[in-house]
């Protein structure tokens, strides 16, 4: 891993099975029934984002995000927000800014002067390319309780072993479990 100052964190929330998205981009299965007695509150989304000094995404990840904001609003808040995108995308919001060059530029010229706590939320190619470039320094993955047997899987082409430190694991009411390793390769 380069010695930088800004530190990439690749976030996911995923099913037990891996899947991140179903194959009709439905996040309902988001909404856990489940309870587990003695989990942590999770935090407001608010609260949450304000640990994130910018988010970077590919662009379905945006269009879903953006679709997604018309229920929801838009999760990511006023954060700055990178999507990584070869297409001409129509700019919706201020805190939005398009990157069509590689990941390594944005990281060195735009990522690195400005920000320390980055988090890469989406999707599995862009992940892919992170970690084959060896550009992240920690994977925070939210698993919730639900198996979904089919979609999206979170690391359907990395294609090497990748060591790991574990330096943390959170378990919520809801019944989600947070694990964040360290990527040691």
């Amino acid at each position: 891993m380069n010695n930088r100052e800004v530190i990439i964190t690749i976030h996911m929330v995923s099913s037990l099975d891996g899947i991140i998205a179903k194959r009709d981009n439905n996040v309902e299965w988001f909404e856990t029934p489940d309870h587990y007695e003695k989990g942590e509150s999770f935090s407001s989304p608010e609260e949450f984002s304000k640990a994130v000094d910018c988010y970077i995404m590919g662009s379905a990840t945006y269009e879903h995000a953006l679709e997604l904001s018309k229920d929801y609003g838009w999760v990511y808040g006023d954060t700055p927000t990178f999507v990584l995108t070869s297409r001409n995308l129509k700019q919706e919001l201020p805190s939005v800014t398009f990157f069509s060059g590689d990941a390594k530029t944005l990281i060195e010229n735009h990522l690195n002067p400005a920000w320390k706590n980055v988090w890469m939320v989406g999707g599995a190619k862009l992940t892919q390319t992170f970690i084959d470039l060896n550009l992240a320094h920690e994977i925070r993955l939210n698993i919730l309780p639900i198996i979904l047997g089919d979609g999206l899987r979170f690391f359907e082409y990395v294609g090497k072993e990748i060591p790991l430190h574990l330096k943390d694991t959170k378990a919520y009411q809801n019944g989600m479990v947070e694990l964040c390793y360290e990527i040691k390769g």
